[in-house]
């Protein structure tokens, strides 16, 4: 794994359409989540926590939404272009949602991936994550 150029720096407005394309190549855009629904959300709550990689060359290479309800933290919408994953931008990504997890107080991180997501499994496997012995519920209070 070589280390990419990259800027890490909080979400901007002007990078919205960037952002969704990013994250349907990603394949993290269902029907269900309005992905700019979602981005508007998160504009409202902690938006300092709603991250996004620039490459050397501007391009928006990879995202990271991270949050803290005051009992656990979040992360949301990891996502690394395709064709620059293997280059430590994920790991750049968790990195800061990380840190800037643990200056809010927040003493755990929780996170969902989808059963079928080996990659992803192995991905937060190597960071330090485990699975924890939970089953995962929701309930929409609000259809996009």
């Amino acid at each position: 794994m070589s280390a990419a150029p990259i800027d890490i720096r909080p979400f901007a407005d002007a990078d919205e359409q960037t952002v969704v394309d990013l994250w349907a190549r990603c394949g993290l855009v269902r029907p269900w989540n309005d992905a700019r629904r979602d981005i508007a959300r998160k504009q409202r709550v902690q938006p300092e926590l709603f991250l996004v990689a620039v490459a050397d060359d501007g391009a928006i290479v990879g995202t990271v939404m991270a949050g803290y309800d005051g009992h656990r933290g979040w992360i949301n919408y990891l996502a690394t272009d395709p064709a620059r994953r293997r280059q430590g931008i994920g790991r750049a990504l968790m990195h800061d949602a990380e840190a800037g997890l643990a200056r809010l107080g927040c003493p755990k991180i929780n996170l969902q991936i989808r059963h079928d997501n080996r990659d992803a499994i192995a991905f937060y496997q190597r960071l330090g994550f485990g699975e924890d012995a939970v089953v995962s519920m929701g309930k929409r209070l609000q259809r996009d």
